[in-house]
Parts: C-alpha cells; structure tokens; sequence
C-alpha cells in the first residue's frame, strides 16, 4: 500500500508534503501539551520499529500477496505520536527496501498516518460507548473496530489516488479493474489487523495498562 516514485504528478506529491506537515505540526503541538512529552518517547520507537518491519510480511490472499500495515496498532497505542511515528517509518521503508519513494513519502503518510489518529479517536470511544460493556470487552471490540476501520481507510485512499492519477498511456479500464481486485483483496487483511489489534490491545491491558492510558 505504498505509491511509488513517478505514479503520481509533481503537484500531487507537493501537496501530500504539505499537508503532511501540517497534520505533523499539529501531532507534535499535542503532544507537547502532555506533562511529559518524552514519557511516549521510548513506546513510539518500539512500535515504529514495528510498523518498519510489517512491510516485509506478506500475506498470500488470492488473487494477491498483501501485507500488514498495523496503522490502527499504532493509533490506539500511540495516539499523536502516531502520525510522526509513521512517517519516520515509511521514510525508512522508502530508503531501505525501495517500499514507496521519496518524492511521495508526504501521500504515504496521509494515507497510512491519517486513518491511524481516526482509529485513535475510534478507541477513545469505548469510554462513552462502551459503558455497558464489561471492560476488557469493550477494550477488545473498540481496538478491533480501530484496526480494521484504519486499514480498510488506508486501502480505500490508497486505490482512490491510484485510480484518479492512472497516466493516460495506460489502459485506464484494465487499471481499474486491477486496482479493484486488490482492494478485494484488503478486506480479509483488514479483518486480520482489527483481529492482531485486540490481541495486542488486551495483553497490554493485562500486563501494562498504563500503556493505554494517555493524556490526551
């Protein structure tokens, strides 16, 4: 789910830089607004690493190989630090494995950072709506709805830009009807994230639930 260096035009590319940065700069103000904004330091680098290494499994889902993104991870664990948090690991993704580019790195991170603080939000909203739910139940059901809604955004945005940007010397039907048979193929990815979510979200509110606990 990384576009590519030369699929999009320049002015696409500019414009995913700029409002990365903003959506950067507003992370990083909210962040600094915590007591300690170094206390998240240590977790966000963890899970950076992990979101660095999730690229490489891939996952054989006919008619395609897909593989994890862990985008909504990030969001329930991370909150804000989450945007920068990804965008550091698509840039090494970019220089390391030759996963996306450089010049798209600012879509790349619209794409996989946005739906990463929505799946934040989503999270938070076990504390309204899920009070009539037992607690570990309402942690497990709002993680899982976290992180399949945040790759199931991801894919939709991804294949949106592509379909739109297709370059006229292609067979624009042909693209299409490709672009639409890997989409298929992130449903089942997107149920296997939301289901990795709850996992990890109820180990760490057994053994580390401050590790939840943000203050946002």
């Amino acid at each position: 789910m990384h576009i590519p260096d030369g699929i999009v035009p320049v002015q696409i590319g500019i414009g995913g830089y700029v409002v990365t940065g903003l959506i950067t700069w507003y992370s990083l103000r909210q962040i600094n607004r915590m007591k300690d904004p170094m206390q998240g330091v240590p977790k966000a680098a963890l899970l950076t690493t992990a979101f660095f290494v999730a690229s490489l499994i891939h996952l054989p889902i006919p008619p395609a190989s897909v593989h994890l993104v862990l985008n909504g991870m990030l969001g329930c664990v991370l909150g804000y630090y989450a945007f920068p948090a990804i965008l550091i690991g698509l840039f090494f993704q970019a220089v390391t494995f030759g996963h996306g580019g450089l010049s798209t790195l600012g879509i790349n991170g619209l794409i996989m950072g946005i739906p990463a603080l929505l799946a934040y939000h989503l999270f938070q909203l076990r504390q309204t709506f899920g009070r009539q739910l037992k607690p570990r139940l309402a942690f497990g059901l709002f993680a899982f709805l976290a992180g399949t809604f945040s790759l199931g955004l991801s894919a939709l945005i991804f294949f949106t830009i592509v379909i739109v940007t297709i370059p006229s010397n292609l067979d624009a039907a042909t693209e299409r009807a490709a672009v639409f048979t890997l989409l298929l193929a992130h449903i089942p990815l997107a149920l296997i994230e939301g289901t990795f979510t709850a996992m990890l979200v109820l180990f760490l509110e057994r053994v580390k639930p401050e590790l939840l606990q943000g203050e946002w």
